[in-house]
C-alpha cells in the first residue's frame, strides 16, 4: 500500500517514539487517515499510535475535535488556525503526547485563488511545547501525489516533535 521509502520512515518514527516513550494522535482531513494507516503498517506500532481522527467535514472537526465553528466560518477548513485547532483538539480528546493535524485541498477540484489545489496546512503539538504550524503549497500535482507529499511533511513534523528537549 505504501512505498518502501514511506515504510522505512514509519519504522524509524515508531522506533524513535518507542525509545522516547511518546505516543501519537493524528487529526486528518485531506489525508483521510493515511498517516495513521502508514504508522500501523509497522509491527509494534500500537506502542506509539494512541489513536487517529479522520475529520473530513467541518461538522466532524467541530464534534470530534472541538474545533470552534466560529473559527471554521472565519478562516475556513483549510487554514493555519484550523490545523492548529485540530492538533490541540486531538490532544484534548486523547491520552497521546504528540498530535499532528492536517487539512488541505487535495483536488482535483475545490481550489480557489486564495486556497489552490495543493495547499495543505499542518500543525504539530507536543504536550508542554508550543504548536508548530507549516503551510505547504505542493502545486498542481495529482490528488494521490498531494496526499503522499502530505504524509512526508507530517512525518517530518512528528520527527521534529519527538526530538524536542525540555
Amino acid at each position: 500500500m505504501f512505498d518502501d521509502a514511506l515504510q522505512a520512515r514509519a519504522r524509524a518514527l515508531v522506533a524513535l517514539y518507542r525509545e522516547a516513550g511518546l505516543t501519537i494522535v493524528t487529526a486528518e482531513s485531506c489525508t483521510g487517515g493515511l498517516i495513521a494507516g502508514l504508522i500501523t503498517e509497522v509491527p509494534g506500532s500500537s506502542a506509539v499510535l494512541e489513536r487517529g481522527f479522520v475529520t473530513y467535514s467541518n461538522a466532524a472537526k467541530a464534534q470530534s475535535l472541538g474545533v470552534p465553528t466560529d473559527l471554521l466560518r472565519e478562516f475556513g477548513a483549510v487554514s493555519t488556525q484550523t490545523a492548529q485547532a485540530m492538533a490541540a483538539g486531538a490532544l484534548t480528546h486523547s491520552m497521546a503526547k504528540v498530535a499532528v493535524g492536517v487539512t488541505g485541498v487535495a483536488g482535483p477540484g475545490g481550489g480557489t485563488p486564495d486556497k489552490p489545489v495543493g495547499l495543505v496546512q499542518f500543525a504539530c503539538q507536543r504536550r508542554g511545547f508550543p504548536v508548530v504550524a507549516r503551510e505547504m503549497r505542493f502545486g498542481p500535482l495529482t490528488r494521490a501525489e498531494i496526499r503522499h507529499a502530505s504524509i512526508h511533511t507530517a512525518l517530518d513534523l512528528l520527527t521534529e516533535a519527538a526530538q524536542l528537549r525540555p
